[in-house]
């Protein structure tokens, strides 16, 4: 399954939304039919944007505690110095993605951004 991982500026729209998923799923050379759900932290679960994306896209939206997107930040590409330290990962999108994908995961997309969203992607591979 394919998770993809959103990390967005605050209300950001479900199109913006979307767009990024979309651009990310294109570059990984995957159909949009592959998508198996949306990843985002916890502190984004109120941003409408993400909820109305995975509604649209008729995949469930998980919302990753703080403490294992923690862990699952050591599991990052990139790695961005200001939102290690306003959310405590390196990499939003990316850790939310390894972290829904479960122990095993493995990113096969690094997050790309587009205007206030960013979106990776992860092949599931363990337990979520």
């Amino acid at each position: 399954m394919i998770v993809a991982g959103i990390g967005c500026r605050k209300g950001a729209s479900a199109a913006e939304i979307e767009a990024v998923i979309a651009a990310a799923l294109a570059r990984a050379g995957l159909g949009e039919d592959r998508l198996g759900l949306i990843a985002t932290p916890a502190f984004k679960g109120g941003e409408r944007g993400i909820m109305a994306a995975a509604l649209a896209r008729g995949v469930p939206l998980v919302l990753v505690p703080q403490g294992d997107l923690e862990a699952a930040g050591a599991r990052t590409a990139t790695r961005s110095e200001r939102v290690l330290a306003f959310a405590g990962v390196p990499a939003v999108a990316e850790a939310a993605a390894l972290a829904a994908g479960g122990s095993a995961a493995r990113l096969i997309a690094p997050r790309i951004a587009m205007g206030p969203a960013t979106c990776a992607l992860a092949q599931a591979g363990g337990t979520p």
